[in-house]
């Protein structure tokens, strides 16, 4: 096949694989949701918890691995056997996954959920998780600002990664993984939203972890050390008194959504083909 072509092809399962599992990437007509008014507003939510309760979560977590030690080798050795997804069913779904922020970025439970989540019918959910993915982020942000270790696209300058990213982002630090903090909360959350599937729901809050990998932003260690402190955010946030009355909120509008014959989101065989492939 002529690189052309290839790159069209390449170009065309990203739109169709992206449209069909209603990610963050799909095509759309007019203002993304994620732009119109009413999401800004919901950005304006607060977290659930304070500067201190943050910075004891943070402090909680282990530094980086150092430079040289058994640790950074081995995550240095499986993040360049990870090259080999490269333009792969899974590196394409690694790019609807880069996306975390409410309220698009909930789509991506949709096939563990069964359900088809829309922002406009979900605006008490869309604010649960928009507070919880402020305290994550900002867990995340606080232990990176202690300690640095480059991302592997930072360690490697010709390393491609599966979302455009900036030289500043390249340069960026790599641990612990924010996104794999704010996976596992909203992965904890809509499993105490939904327990029976709490499995389905937690395994795609770690494959959004491993896309991470796929994706050349972080090494093992620090998708492992976000998970950590992605569990860690939620139990806090779950004490908070107000967190109870936003969840019974929330799981009233998920039950109002869910079809009566239990149908999903279209696109989710395609999802499962992309996950069924083994990440080295």
């Amino acid at each position: 096949m002529k690189p052309g072509r290839s790159r069209v092809a390449a170009v065309a399962r990203i739109s169709v694989l992206a449209m069909l599992a209603a990610g963050p990437l799909a095509a759309c007509v007019g203002t993304p949701a994620a732009l119109r008014p009413e999401a800004t507003r919901l950005a304006e939510a607060p977290g659930y918890l304070d500067a201190a309760a943050l910075r004891g979560l943070g402090d909680a977590l282990p530094p980086p691995p150092a430079s040289g030690s058994g640790v950074d080798l081995d995550d240095k050795a499986r993040s360049a056997r990870l090259t080999a997804l490269e333009d792969s069913d899974r590196w394409l779904l690694a790019t609807a996954h880069a996306e975390l922020r409410p309220p698009l970025a909930l789509q991506h439970f949709n096939c563990a959920l069964g359900v088809r989540l829309e922002p406009q019918a979900t605006p008490q959910l869309t604010r649960l998780m928009q507070r919880l993915f402020q305290d994550a982020d900002a867990a995340a942000e606080g232990v990176k600002g202690r300690a640095f270790r480059a991302r592997p696209v930072g360690d490697d300058p010709a390393r491609r990664s599966c979302q455009r990213v900036t030289e500043a982002g390249r340069r960026s630090a790599s641990y612990p993984s924010g996104s794999s903090t704010v996976a596992v909360v909203y992965g904890e959350a809509f499993a105490a939203l939904d327990p029976e599937r709490a499995p389905e729901i937690r395994r795609m809050a770690h494959e959004i972890g491993q896309s991470r990998l796929v994706c050349g932003m972080h090494y093992p260690s620090d998708v492992a050390a976000g998970e950590v402190l992605g569990r860690a955010v939620f139990a806090a946030a779950a004490d908070r008194p107000e967190f109870a009355a936003d969840l019974t909120a929330a799981r009233a509008e998920l039950a109002a959504i869910r079809a009566p014959d239990g149908g999903a989101a279209p696109g989710c065989a395609s999802e499962a083909l992309a996950l069924s492939a083994a990440v080295p």
